[in-house]
């Protein structure tokens, strides 16, 4: 059998039953823990919570959704502005060929 004692890390055997048995601390005084304390006020609390409360992450996702689609629409109003003025300015100068080449036939 192996002699060597096992750690909290690495124990001999993973069943618990045979484990050695903890003792107790002789830093600590004995009855020093704290008592277990019952889960009541979680659950009372847990169903305690409001519509409004469940209701909370739904109504972030919707304003979230809101806000892309507002960006979204601000862009493609960007992108048509940005391509309306180009197509102005390309008018613009077409209108100005047509123009010069109007005054250049006037003259001959």
């Amino acid at each position: 059998m192996n002699t060597i004692a096992g750690t909290i890390d690495r124990p001999l055997t993973n069943d618990p039953q045979k484990q050695a048995p903890m003792k107790p601390s002789t830093s600590e005084p004995a009855g020093s823990a704290i008592p277990d304390f019952t889960t009541t006020g979680a659950i009372d609390s847990r169903q305690n919570r409001t519509r409004e409360m469940q209701l909370i992450p739904e109504a972030l996702a919707r304003a979230h959704m809101h806000d892309r689609l507002h960006e979204a629409e601000q862009e493609r109003r960007a992108i048509r502005l940005a391509t309306a003025r180009r197509m102005q300015r390309r008018a613009e100068r077409a209108s100005l060929r047509a123009r010069r080449a109007l005054a250049m036939a006037v003259m001959q």
